[in-house]
This record gives structure tokens, C-alpha cells and sequence, in this order.
């Protein structure tokens, strides 16, 4: 059966490399839904190549032209964040990838598995905001959350066959971003370029800033105890600069599964979408002729404190992993318009967590008025 695939964020860059894995294998994949925050040519492009049932453009100020580029086409055209929530509920799509960066991809995740679709998860701040929320959601709705992170897709494959009371630790590798070995004094002068320069992997330029700052390895740690079922003491991050092995899994028998690749997004991609099953294709093999040390550190806290910072806010729960996302968000954006400088991201986000109402229990209504709160006092009180 051809699997019907709603994409959000289509335009970003899981988004076109998920297009490109649907692109392999047009016999068992089908493109339903397409949507996009601002990017309409790049959306009108995608819509004329694979033709799907519907695309949504979240910035209702591309309507007019989105709408003109597809008239003579069969294809529905909407517009609006409501939209984006609403088309994932529609009962031909099979599975949701949600690539939006952010905040955002919140209520759509919500939308998808109360309407009990199959997610694939690239958006890691669903879980990071909201993680007992979705928990339960999924539990209830009797779906499934396939990640697409290239940590969690390789911690999903090394515990496949293995029962969950049989790990000891979860083992997420970190490439250390560009600036692994600086200095403090050097990380205060790091500029937006050197920072979107990842030594390894090709993402958008939030991802980027965050994994240069350690926070986006913070995030997928809380993503990890969510998704499989672990306690934060459980989780260890180890910087791997070569990004071969993606993430391993130790065992209470002491015996530790990982798995390698090299680094292309496109394989956990695929992999989430067509699960259980494994798909050829023609993605670049390992070489280990071409890798012949693989090397492990610990990670600097006291130069990265990002990653402190969210292992602290998993450990108090309640609505502060939504402070530090919101917090986070704020920097990054301030950081890509030179507004602020690369250590100086981590101060703003510090106070937040010191200041910002603190809910043990929130609803989803406590957090969506976690984030506006978040957001509105870092712009009034700490932006200058």
C-alpha cells in the first residue's frame, strides 16, 4: 500500500529531504499534504512536482500568490497556522513528518495524534515543550512516534528487539559544533558566520546555532527521555567529532549496539517513513578505510552551559523545559541578527529560568501562556 505522507515544513531542509527520499520511491510513498511558513515559490514548486492533495502556506499574506501559481491544478490551496493544525486530520494521510523548527510544530504534533496518525518526528521541541502531554496523547490515541533525529533514529534501532527494561544508559553523540576546542575568551567573539558552519551536517540555520551552543544535544536529551521511556541519569552525552556513530544504547548486561553512517539525514528520514520496513537506496556507505580513528570527550558545561541548563530543566519538570525552549528561540533569532552575542545567549536564557512563573503540572493551555509569557519578558526586561 502506497503510504499518503503529510509534510510539515516542507520547504526547510528535513522537509526537501524528505522530498527526496519520496523522490526514490514513488511506488511506496505518496505526497498528500505540503505546507510551508513563508517560503510560497519553493512551495509552488513542490506542489507542481508531486501534485498533492493539498498545500497550506502558514503566512496568510502568500495566500493570493500560492493560490494564482496552483489555479489549474487539482490541488486545494489554504493558508494559515489553523490550517497547517487542521490538514494533518484528514483521513487519507497515514503519517505526519513534522519538520517545522520550533515552537510551532506543537499544536499541529497535537492535531495529528488526537486524529491518530503515525508521526514522524523531526520537530524535537514537541517533546522538549510538552513531553508528558504528548506521552499520554499517544497512549490514549494508540499511535506511534517514529523520530527522525539521527540520535533517536539510531537509539530506535539499536533497542529494536530489545526489551525496554534491559537499558542501563542511552548514549547520544554530539559532533561539538564548530567551536569545540575555543576558549571562553574566544567564544565571546564568535560571529553568526563561523556559527552557521557546521563540520559536519547540512540544517537550517536555527538547528545550526543550537548545536554550535549544545543546546540542540540539551533538547534531544529531553526528547530521549520521553521517547524511550529513561530518567535524565540515564541519558550521556559524548562528543564525537567525526559523526559516524550516531548514538548508541548500554545495556544492563553491559554489552552496548550502535549505529554508524555517515552523516546524511536522509536515512533516518527514510527510515521513519517506511518503518518496519528498510528501503535500497542510494545514499553514500561507510568506508572505514576512510575512518581510521574514531574518537569520544566529555562535553565542556562550564564553556557550553546550555547543556547544563537542560538537564536542569528536565529535572524540575513542570513547564521549565517550555521556558528554555521559548528563551532559546528568543537568543537564537536576536544572535542571527547580531543582536546579541554567542555567549551572551545563554545569560538571557538563564534568567528566564530563575524568573519566569514556574508550573509543576501545566496544562496545554499553561504552556502556551508559558511561552507568550517567556517571550514578552525577555523582549521587555533583558533584550538590551
Amino acid at each position: 500500500m502506497t503510504r499518503q505522507i503529510a509534510i510539515l515544513g516542507s520547504t526547510g531542509s528535513i522537509g526537501t529531504q524528505a522530498l527526496d527520499v519520496i523522490r526514490q520511491h514513488p511506488e511506496t510513498m505518496e505526497v498528500y499534504a505540503l505546507t510551508a511558513n513563508n517560503q510560497v515559490e519553493l512551495l509552488i514548486k513542490q506542489a507542481c512536482e508531486f501534485m498533492p492533495e493539498v498545500v497550506v502556506i502558514a503566512n496568510e499574506s502568500k495566500y493570493e500568490q500560492l493560490r494564482n501559481a496552483l489555479r489549474d491544478l487539482p490541488i486545494k490551496v489554504r493558508a494559515g497556522a489553523d490550517e497547517v493544525a487542521r490538514v494533518v486530520e484528514e483521513d487519507p494521510i497515514h503519517i505526519v513528518l513534522t519538520a517545522m523548527v520550533g515552537y510551532a510544530g506543537l499544536k499541529p504534533t497535537i492535531h495529528a495524534i488526537n486524529a491518530g496518525k503515525a508521526i514522524a518526528l523531526a520537530n524535537k521541541e514537541t517533546l522538549v515543550i510538552a513531553g508528558d502531554l504528548i506521552s499520554k496523547l499517544v497512549t490514549e490515541h494508540e499511535t506511534a512516534i517514529l523520530p527522525v533525529d539521527s540520535e533517536h533514529s539510531a537509539i530506535f534501532q539499536c533497542l529494536t528487539g530489545e526489551p525496554p527494561l534491559s537499558i542501563d544508559k542511552i548514549i547520544l553523540t554530539a559532533s561539538g559544533g564548530p567551536f569545540r576546542q575555543f576558549s571562553l575568551d574566544q567564544l565571546k567573539h564568535v560571529t553568526k558566520k563561523e556559527a552557521l558552519k557546521h563540520p559536519n551536517w547540512s540544517m537550517g540555520a536555527k538547528v545550526t546555532i543550537d548545536s554550535a551552543s549544545l543546546m540542540n544535544k540539551g533538547f534531544e536529551m529531553i526528547e530521549a527521555k520521553w521517547l524511550f521511556g529513561v530518567q535524565p541519569e540515564q541519558i550521556q552525552v559524548l562528543i564525537h567529532p567525526q559523526s559516524i556513530i550516531h548514538s548508541m544504547v548500554q545495556f544492563k548486561d553491559m554489552s552496548i549496539k550502535a549505529q554508524l553512517g555517515l552523516p546524511d539525514m536522509r536515512l533516518p528520514i527514510q527510515y521513519a517513513l517506511a518503518y518496519p520496513e528498510r528501503l535500497p537506496s542510494d545514499f553514500k556507505s561507510l568506508d572505514f578505510n576512510q575512518f581510521h580513528t574514531l574518537t569520544f570527550e566529555e562535553p565542556d558545561t562550564q564553556k557550553f552551559r546550555n547543556l547544563g541548563f537542560a538537564f536542569e530543566a528536565i529535572r524540575q519538570g513542570g513547564n521549565m523545559p517550555c521556558i528554555l525552549n521559548a528563551a532559546n528561540e528568543v537568543v537564537v533569532a536576536e544572535f542571527l541578527q547580531d543582536k546579541i552575542g554567542f555567549l551572551e545567549m545563554s545569560d538571557v536564557i538563564e534568567k528566564a529560568m530563575q524568573t519566569v512563573s514556574f508550573i509543576a503540572s501545566p496544562s496545554y493551555e499553561d504552556l502556551v501562556e508559558t511561552d507568550k509569557e517567556t517571550r514578552k519578558k525577555i523582549i521587555k526586561e533583558w533584550k538590551q
